[in-house]
């Protein structure tokens, strides 16, 4: 697959969004959403999707995308850290290396891992820990993601495990540290590198070439790229070029310094004092986005409005949603799809009612997981520096006439 001119292209039109307006190119448009007036780009392989930076490409997924179980591959979300990612991948001589303390360092190809191993799929979110962060008050620093830096996709490719397996751990072995092809502009800027502990690895975590039936897109970690469901993003790493396997953890900036919150039981601190101890980021919690309507909607009065949207956690299950119309007042429960595709994934909800008031109209909705854990209103979530891990009670305000 020929990626050359890939940012070239990305860049003819994502660059026109700084002439303003009145200049914009075609494939992007200016539009309010969520409240916040976005740009809306198309970059290759992708529908408009709001814009916060083209190097490196970070692009958010609308609102209304979020009333399916399966999240489009060109309306997926897209975050990258450094600016400099390669523009030519030929799938034919692509290679994985497998290192470190194994008994046999490998290096297999994208054919080896389709041919040679257990094919598997799972389905799974996929969320930025920074998923919400303009939702935090006072702000905190980080991009101001809304609600639309997250998707679910049918991730196709093969266990972790069994690569490890045919390489042999030896028995020291304990964590296991993951390379990606992304590159600072910066020399002293470290690489975005993960490490995860041979403890947390199950039959769900993959070496993912697919999405939703297709290869991956280039944005989304094309050709390969580590799928780890119930945990927040940063942990699956794009364009997964090795991984090595030490018997002790190293210290990484990504994992050490980036994408932490207070290792306390909020998980929070003042703007004014940092907490004195940090732990990285790791499994999501319970939330809920509705997907329609959006906000600033218009309906009718007592016509028949389906309130639609999707619900997740880190993989204990949702067991209900509750939705309010009268700005959390009351409570309902809403109807779940059966769940198919198993615990890592959405579960859409859909709730029917006719709205009685002319004026404004609150939605709100709550999800609650099978272990009991609850959505909290805003007004009870915790502050951090960073803005991670924002789940509050999704809400929007429509116009009914």
């Amino acid at each position: 697959m020929e990626r050359r001119d890939f940012f070239k292209k990305a860049a003819v039109v994502a660059g026109a969004t700084a002439l303003g307006s009145t200049t914009l190119k075609a494939g992007i448009t200016q539009q309010p959403i969520d409240n916040r007036k976005v740009s809306l780009v198309a970059f290759p392989e992708k529908r408009p999707l709001i814009m916060y930076s083209d190097r490196p490409p970070l692009l958010e997924t609308p609102r209304d995308v979020f009333t399916s179980v399966l999240t489009p591959n060109d309306q997926f979300f897209v975050r990258w850290h450094m600016p400099d990612i390669p523009t030519h991948i030929n799938p034919d001589t692509f290679t994985i290396s497998v290192n470190g303390l194994v008994e046999k360092e490998l290096k297999i190809s994208l054919h080896d891992l389709k041919t040679k191993f257990e094919q598997v799929e799972v389905t799974a979110v996929l969320q930025c820990g920074g998923n919400s962060r303009s939702a935090f008050k006072p702000i905190a620093g980080g991009i101001q993601w809304g609600s639309g830096a997250m998707g679910c996709a049918t991730w196709k490719g093969v266990r972790l495990k069994d690569i490890l397996d045919h390489a042999g751990l030896k028995k020291d072995a304990v964590w296991i540290g993951f390379n990606g092809s992304e590159k600072a502009a910066y020399y002293e800027t470290p690489n975005f590198i993960r490490e995860l502990e041979l403890s947390e690895l199950d039959d769900h975590v993959i070496l993912a070439y697919q999405m939703n039936g297709e290869d991956l897109p280039y944005l989304n970690g094309y050709p390969l790229r580590l799928v780890l469901p119930g945990y927040y993003s940063d942990s699956w790493v794009k364009m997964l070029s090795n991984i090595t396997v030490t018997n002790e953890y190293k210290k990484l900036f990504f994992m050490d310094v980036a994408y932490r919150v207070p290792d306390n039981n909020c998980e929070c601190e003042t703007h004014e004092k940092r907490a004195p101890k940090t732990k990285p980021i790791k499994k999501m919690n319970v939330k809920s986005v509705i997907g329609y309507p959006t906000r600033n909607s218009i309906i009718t009065q007592k016509s028949h409005v389906v309130v639609r949207g999707v619900a997740w956690d880190d993989g204990h299950g949702i067991k209900d949603v509750m939705v309010s119309t009268d700005s959390g007042k009351t409570w309902e429960k809403a109807l779940l799809d059966d769940g198919k595709l198993g615990r890592y994934a959405y579960r859409t909800f859909r709730y029917s009612f006719k709205p009685k008031v002319l004026g404004k109209t609150t939605i709100m909705t709550k999800a609650i997981n099978k272990i009991g854990e609850v959505q909290p209103f805003a007004k009870d979530i915790k502050w951090n520096h960073g803005g991670y891990k924002y789940n509050g009670i999704d809400k929007v305000t429509v116009g009914v006439v």
